[in-house]
């Protein structure tokens, strides 16, 4: 049977119009945490000028693969392996790196691998969506998100709503400059960064 996040029917369309104003010049996108599969095949459908890379952890393929078969999408590539911890990561180039609520799932150190990795995947001007909730200031920008991250810990200690500030420093080392941040509903975020030029000596 094929795993199903409600969360990602929720809030797929909202998404959808940050990446159709983004994404009208990307070729090729990599999905960090591609999860159920939902996001990829929704967005490979809306998108067909895309390419889209779907990867994760091993344990997630077999549920990617099932929404795969059934979309029939040629867009839209079999997932590969990627653990954020794991360098190097797969040997690709993308102009376009796209993660939706994976960053509050990992421990802090793999948020960190996660910026450390991407000049190996993304191209110079290339843009990076980050899709989630957000704390700022060191406040929770809702009292549901305070609960939600009250779970998440009580789930895994590593896990937390993570502060804007903290990830975009990580965001400005690996040489991405904060183009936007939308938004969106359920007290979530839509976050957008572009990999500066100056940057690619040094990646």
């Amino acid at each position: 049977m094929k795993p199903h996040s409600a969360s990602c029917e929720r809030n797929r369309e909202p998404i959808l119009a940050v990446l159709r104003e983004h994404f009208r010049g990307v070729a090729r996108v990599l999905e960090i945490g591609s999860g159920t599969g939902q996001h990829a095949v929704y967005f490979g459908a809306a998108l067909p000028h895309v390419t889209w890379q779907t990867s994760d952890l091993p344990e997630q393929h077999d549920g990617i693969r099932l929404w795969l078969a059934e979309a029939a999408l040629p867009n839209v590539l079999p997932p590969l392996v990627l653990d954020v911890a794991a360098h190097p990561w797969p040997a690709l180039s993308a102009d376009a790196v796209f993660s939706a609520n994976t960053l509050h799932i990992m421990a802090w150190e793999r948020v960190q691998d996660f910026f450390a990795g991407l000049p190996q995947v993304l191209n110079v001007n290339g843009l990076l969506v980050v899709y989630g909730p957000f704390n700022y200031d060191g406040l929770y920008s809702s009292e549901s998100n305070a609960h939600f991250d009250a779970w998440l810990k009580a789930r895994d200690a590593r896990s937390a709503i993570r502060d804007f500030a903290a990830v975009d420093a990580l965001a400005q080392n690996a040489g991405l400059r904060l183009l936007e941040d939308h938004a969106m509903p359920a007290n979530n975020r839509c976050l957008v960064w572009r990999r500066a030029a100056a940057t690619a000596a040094s990646a």
